[in-house]
C-alpha cells in the first residue's frame, strides 16, 4: 500500500462519524475518579491472533483517552497459565502422552506468555502492568480469595458429573449442547470426579436484583439481555464446580493439594491480584478498584457478567462498573480457526501494513460491539481511503494554510 498526498486530489469532507469507538459509551465513569480498565488475561495455549490484537488495542484506546483527560489511569493485560488445556498443549509441543515433570509445562508457558508480551510492545499499548497467573503474587491471591469464600460457607466438598469442554474450560447442562457439542463448537466430555462446589444457586435473584438496579453493568444491552436470560432461567443458576483433580496444572486448593482450583476462579482474580490484593493498604487497590470497565469477547462474558459478581459479592467485594463484550473478527467470511487455516498473525499486519494503520483499522472498520470480518481488501480501502484521502487532504489542506498564511509557523494563540 502506497500512501501519498497528490495536490489535484479534491478534497472531500471529513465524516467523524466513521470513527466508531465511544469511550464515554464503553466505559461507565463520573470523568474524574482513577480509571481501572483491563482486557482478559489471555489463554496461552496457542499464539497470539487478531482477536487478541483487537481487545488489546480498544482498551489501549480508551486508557489513552482518559489519560488525554489528565485522569488517574491504571490498564492491565497479561496472561492466564493454567488449566488442563494448558497442560494438554505442553504435552502435545512435547510429544508425551503423560506429563510427568511440572517442568516442561512452565517452560511452555514461559515461551508462550512472552509471544503475548511482545504483541503489547509490538501494538505500543500504554498498559501499566502485565500479570501472569504463575506469579507468586497472584497464586497467593486466589488462595486468599478461596479461604475468603470457604469462610463465609460459599464452599463445599461434593462429586461432579456432567459435560465439560476442555477448550472452554467450562461446564454444560445437557440442555446447553447443540449437537452434542458446546454452544462455542468445542468438544465436550463427560467428567466424573470429586470436586469443590461454589454455591452459585444463592445468587441468582441478587444477581438479577443487580442488573435490575444497575442497567448498564453490562454492555452492549442486547448482550445483557442473554445473561440475564440465562441467570432467569427455570430452576435458577446450578451451584460451580470450582476444583479439578485429573490434572496438576494449577492452583493448589489450600489444605487440599489433590485439587487444583478451576481456572476460571484463578484467572478472573487477576484483576484484583495485580493491584495488591489482599493487601487493602496497597495504595493500587485502594486507588482503582472497583474496576471501572473489563473489555472482554462475547464468547467470555459468561464468566465476567455472572460467576465473576457472584465471587465478589460472596466475598463482600465491590463489583465492577462494567463489563463491555465486543463481536468475534472473521476471516473473509469465515470463523478463523486452526483447522482452516485462516488464523491471522497480528504480527504479520503490523509488517505489511505499518502499525499506526492496523490499529486504524482495528477501530475504524467495525462498530464496537458488533462482529467483524477481515480481508486484505477491506483494510487497504480503510488506509487509502480514511488515511490517504479524508485525514491525509485534511493535513495537507492545514499545512498549506500554515505556509501561506503564517509562514510556516504555527501560531501561539492569544
Amino acid at each position: 500500500i502506497t500512501i501519498s498526498i497528490n495536490k489535484n486530489i479534491r478534497y472531500s469532507s471529513f465524516n467523524p462519524s466513521k470513527y466508531t469507538l465511544n469511550v464515554h459509551t464503553a466505559s461507565n465513569s463520573d470523568y474524574s475518579s482513577p480509571f481501572y480498565i483491563t482486557t482478559p488475561i489471555y489463554y496461552v495455549n496457542g499464539d497470539p491472533h487478531l482477536g487478541h490484537a483487537y481487545t488489546s488495542v480498544v482498551s489501549d484506546i480508551i486508557a489513552r483517552f482518559w489519560t488525554l483527560d489528565n485522569r488517574k489511569v491504571y490498564f492491565l493485560t497479561g496472561t492466564d497459565e493454567h488449566g488442563q488445556k494448558v497442560e494438554q498443549s505442553a504435552m502435545k509441543l512435547n510429544n508425551i502422552n503423560n506429563l510427568n515433570s511440572i517442568d516442561l509445562t512452565k517452560q511452555f508457558v514461559d515461551k508462550m506468555s512472552n509471544k503475548f508480551r511482545s504483541l503489547s510492545k509490538a501494538l505500543n499499548l500504554s498498559n501499566n502492568d502485565f500479570i501472569r497467573t504463575t506469579e507468586d503474587r497472584h497464586k497467593q491471591a486466589v488462595q486468599h480469595l478461596w479461604k475468603v469464600l470457604e469462610d463465609n460457607n460459599y464452599i463445599y466438598l461434593g462429586s461432579y458429573e456432567g459435560w465439560y469442554s476442555v477448550r472452554d474450560e467450562a461446564f454444560y447442562g445437557e440442555s446447553e449442547l447443540v449437537n452434542g457439542k458446546a454452544p462455542t463448537g468445542a468438544d465436550v466430555e463427560w467428567v466424573k470426579e470429586e470436586s469443590y462446589f461454589f454455591r452459585l444457586s444463592a445468587f441468582s435473584k441478587k444477581l438479577l436484583d443487580y442488573y435490575e438496579s444497575n442497567p448498564d453493568f453490562i454492555y452492549p444491552k442486547g448482550r445483557r439481555n442473554e445473561v440475564v436470560a440465562f441467570v432467569n432461567q427455570e430452576g435458577g443458576l446450578k451451584d460451580l464446580s470450582i476444583s479439578r483433580t485429573t490434572f496438576q496444572w494449577g492452583i493448589p486448593v489450600p489444605n487440599n493439594n489433590k485439587h487444583v482450583i478451576y481456572v476460571w476462579l484463578d484467572a478472573l482474580t487477576n484483576y484484583l491480584s495485580a493491584l495488591g490484593y489482599p493487601d487493602y493498604k496497597n495504595s493500587d487497590l485502594k486507588d482503582f478498584w472497583p474496576a471501572s470497565l473489563h473489555i472482554v469477547g462475547k464468547d467470555i462474558l459468561r464468566f465476567h457478567a455472572i460467576y465473576w459478581p457472584a465471587f465478589l459479592m460472596a466475598a463482600n467485594i465491590e463489583l465492577p462498573k462494567r463489563v463491555f463484550a465486543h463481536g468475534w473478527w472473521t476471516k473473509n467470511g469465515e470463523k478463523m480457526s486452526k483447522s482452516l487455516g485462516n488464523v491471522i498473525d497480528p504480527l504479520e499486519l503490523i509488517d505489511k501494513y505499518g502499525l499506526d494503520n492496523f490499529r486504524y483499522f482495528l477501530i475504524a472498520e467495525v462498530n464496537f460491539g458488533n462482529d467483524g470480518d477481515f480481508s486484505d481488501e477491506s483494510i487497504s480501502q480503510r488506509i487509502n481511503s480514511d488515511l490517504a484521502n479524508d485525514i491525509g487532504n485534511l493535513y495537507q489542506r492545514v499545512l498549506i494554510f500554515i505556509s501561506k498564511h503564517s509562514q510556516s509557523i504555527i501560531p501561539q494563540p492569544d
